[in-house]
Formats: C-alpha cells, structure tokens, sequence
C-alpha cells in the first residue's frame, strides 16, 4: 500500500438538509393616480420581466351582431399608434428584444408583455402607447378582419374545435354570448370595420378598470417612478366595470352528433356546467377530476387506452368560464378525447361504466396521494418564470378571486381526502346530466350510440 493511500481520509457523504416549504408568491397591491390597479411581485433572478395588462372589455359587451369586435381590435392594439405605424411599433418592439400580444377572452381582453429587465423602461413606454392611443387604421382593420375569416373554415374543420362549439350551442342559451364562438362568425366578422373597433375601444378600455400585473427580477428598477412615467400617463374617464350575468345552462342528458361522412375518428366531448374557482369543492373536484382523467395513469386511460386500445388518451377537467364574487360563475367540467369510428359506442358505454364503478368504490388511497404528488409537487416547476406568475395572477383577478388562491389551493389539495375527492368528482360528472358532443360519421355512429340509451340524439351537419 502506498504512502497516500495508508493516509488518505474518507469523509462521510453529504446529506440532504430540510427540504425548503413553497408557497405561491403573494403580490404586492397599488393603485395608480389614473385609477389603474396593480399587482407586483418581485422575483429575484427572473431577468425576462412580465407584464400583463387586463382590460375590462368582456365578449358580452361586444354589440349585437359584432361577436368578434373584441378580437378584432385587441389584435389592432400594437398595429400602429399616434406615434409609430405598425412597422415602426414591431421595429420598436423588436429592439427591445419584447414580445407583446393580445387576445380577448369572456372576462375581458388580456395584453401580454414579456421583455428583459435591463429593457422594461422602454417596453412599458410603448405598452403604454398601445393602450392609451392606438390608431386602428382602416387598412390594418380590413387585414385583421380578412385574415379573422381565413381562420373560421379551419376551426370548422378542426374536430376539436367544432365539437366545442357545438357544445357550448347546446349547453347555453342562444342570448347568452357563451353559446357563441369566442372569436366570432363569418357573418358577424364580415360587419366589423374600424368604426365599429373604435368605438368598442372608446366604451370599454380606460386605466380605471384596469389591471395591471409586473412580475420579474426588479433589482435597481424603481418601479413606482417607471410606472408613472408610462402606464400612468394613460387617461381615461372613471367608469365601473361591465356587470357579470349570471351563467345559466341546460345539462338535460342528450347526444349531438356534428355529421363528418366518411371520418375515421370521432371526436368526443362530454360536459357540463358545475362549480368554479369560488366553491369550497374546487379544491375536491380538482383532485377527483385528475384520478379520472387527469394523466396517463388515470381511470379513463386505463380501460379506453391501456385494456381496450380505443384512445391515444382521454383526458377529464375543469375549465372556468367566467367567475365573479357573487357567485354567478361556473366551471364547463368535461371529458374529451378521439376514438376510431368503428368502436365509437363502444367507448362511450365504458366511459360511462368508468364513472359507475367510481362511484360505487370509490377512489383509492392510492390514487389520491399520486394526484397530491403531481398537483402539489409540481408545482414551483409550474412557476419558475416570471410569465407563468404573471399569468396566475392574471387569471385570479379575472376571476375575482383573492390574491392567496392559487397558495390556499395548493394546502388545500394537501389536506383533501379521498372520500371527499370522489365524492367531488362524482358529483361533477353525474351520468344522468351529461351533454355528448360527438364529431363523426353519423352514419356509422349513430345507430350504435342510440342503442346505449344515455340520452336522446340528435344529428346535425
């Protein structure tokens, strides 16, 4: 043995100390003198900073006969302004190394920043720009609405996207702007011009029911001076918000079948309307929700995929519509996947047998801890930049939740047991009040679906 050897000295190996506890960032609140609310969270070493500014124009304001309007002029916002055409505000854009994008949704229309710390002072300047004086030339209108109607016969095409529609035709009543698409019609799309984009702008969009939401590394940056300088020289009258109707819908158990002759696959979409983000069950019907369908390992999976060989995947979830504090909101929970024509009932009839046996025996143990694992502990994953903070923060202000949700959701997941989580998802997915969408070959599909005797059906082109 060497003399190095005979000394050397082995030291015990490392051990891992106490696991840190995480905890979803809480922001901090503000008001600035032009009436615009805001959210700020400081997040050290996330060096691309996020800005998300939320506009109180929801699709329900939209006139009468101009679904899409909303659409349509939160794609103008970065088209040119009183200062820059729109090749100058891209050229801008793309100097400061920042992306900005806009899209309108049922709470309202959402304008999305992202840019390097180093450059936010002169991001927020044209952030700024865009919100308080955009142009809305009539040639970039009449681009954006043509372009708006290349878009609709692809949607219409895609099953996915018509079995949605479809859906909420069915789960909604025709005057409620849910029952329509989101983005508009062909014929509605057609009658927006930059007039009719103009004034929706002029009605709805002021600071004074805004929010604005600033998350990213702040070192150095005196925010409070920066935002003064640029979000807060937009003006605009005081108004309140638009008011929230109530969501009603029918989930009277029936089949709609969209005909595709000749489709290989059919698509599925199961739904109906149940509790939201402001509901006690949230939590229980997020964990319920994930055991049936939420992941590969799931229940649905397991027989439509791994036993029967129907699916590539089926997956179970809630979705938000529109929430508001007096709790008129609600969720479309939902089951959605595609199976080849020819086992099309078939699939149904053991999806339908998935929810029975569910709630005959109840979720397991088992299950409840693995969904814990993979909602809860992946979580700070979930939220390691700064856009993916912005966007939940974004989201509970939509939703007129407080500013903790998303951290109280993630204990309470943590304390929701397993009796209460099947009794949730049983309760979400009842087999008596369940509208199926099935995008198809109606006349492949229907005689067999008929036979299962889940609801009346319907066909229709």
């Amino acid at each position: 043995m060497s003399d190095t050897a005979a000394t050397m000295t082995f030291h015990p190996q490392p051990q891992a100390g106490e696991p840190k506890p995480w905890a979803f960032p809480a922001p901090e609140r503000g008001t600035l003198a032009n009436g615009l609310t805001l959210l700020t969270s400081h997040r050290p070493g996330q060096q691309v900073v996020a800005v998300e500014v939320l506009l109180a124009a929801p699709l329900a304001a939209e006139p009468k006969d101009l679904d899409g309007v909303a659409t349509i002029m939160a794609r103008a916002l970065s088209e040119g302004t009183d200062q820059h055409s729109a090749e100058e505000f891209a050229a801008e854009l793309e100097r400061c190394g920042a992306t900005l994008d806009a899209h309108a949704d049922h709470p309202g229309v959402r304008v999305s920043l992202e840019v390097p710390a180093s450059r936010l002072d002169k991001a927020l300047d044209l952030l700024a720009e865009a919100l308080r004086a955009p142009a809305f030339p009539d040639d970039e209108i009449k681009r954006l609405v043509a372009n708006r109607l290349d878009e609709i016969p692809h949607e219409l095409a895609n099953p996915g996207r018509r079995a949605a529609m479809a859906l909420s035709k069915e789960l909604f009543p025709a005057e409620a702007r849910n029952s329509r698409p989101r983005q508009g019609t062909e014929e509605t799309v057609r009658r927006i011009d930059a007039a009719a984009v103009r004034a929706f702008y002029a009605a709805h969009v002021r600071p004074a029911t805004a929010t604005a939401v600033v998350v990213g590394d702040l070192t150095g940056i005196d925010l409070p001076a920066l935002l003064d300088g640029t979000l807060g020289r937009w003006t605009g009258t005081k108004a309140e918000p638009p008011a929230r109707a109530a969501i009603t819908s029918d989930d009277t158990a029936r089949v709609v079948i969209v005909d595709r002759p000749g489709s290989v696959q059919t698509q599925l979409l199961i739904g109906r309307t149940g509790p939201d983000r402001q509901a006690r069950v949230w939590a229980a019907q997020v964990l319920g929700t994930y055991c049936l369908g939420g992941t590969l390992t799931s229940r649905l999976d397991r027989v439509l995929r791994e036993e029967k060989g129907y699916t590539y995947g089926v997956r179970a979830f809630g979705q938000v519509l529109l929430s508001s504090a007096d709790g008129t909101g609600a969720a479309l929970l939902a089951i959605s996947g595609s199976v080849a024509t020819e086992v099309t009932g078939p699939a149904l009839a053991d999806t339908w047998r998935v929810i029975r046996e569910l709630g005959e025996g109840g979720l397991t143990d088992a299950e409840r801890d693995v969904a814990v694992q993979n909602l809860v502990g992946v979580a700070p994953l979930r939220y390691e930049t700064a856009a993916a903070v912005a966007g939940t923060f974004a989201d509970q202000v939509e939703q007129e939740l407080p500013d903790d949700f998303q951290a109280a959701l993630y204990a309470r997941l943590t304390e929701t047991g397993t009796v209460e989580a099947t009794a949730a998802v049983v309760n979400a997915f009842p087999l008596d009040r369940l509208v199926v969408v099935l995008v198809g070959d109606a006349a492949a599909i229907t005689e067999p679906v008929r036979e299962l005797g889940i609801g009346p059906v319907t066909v229709v082109s």
